[in-house]
């Protein structure tokens, strides 16, 4: 997380300047963690939420398919 300790805020990635500094106060902002983040995991309740859908289309695939079956 980008920030300035002269202003003593957080400062966006899109509002520093050009050359990494603070474009309010043109102090120097900690910008180390920017190069390497952190990488994110996709959260539990996301996964569940897939099979969750994974498990209605399938069963909505077998319902549809006894239906063909069932009008020829």
């Amino acid at each position: 997380m980008p920030w300035c300790d002269s202003c003593d805020e957080y400062r966006a990635p899109t509002a520093l300047a050009t050359d990494g500094s603070c474009a309010a106060c043109e102090g120097e902002v900690d910008t180390s963690d920017l190069k390497n983040p952190a990488p994110t995991k996709a959260p539990w309740h996301f996964w569940l939420m897939v099979v969750a859908l994974v498990v209605y289309l399938g069963w909505r695939l077998i319902e549809a398919a006894i239906w063909l079956v069932g009008r020829f």
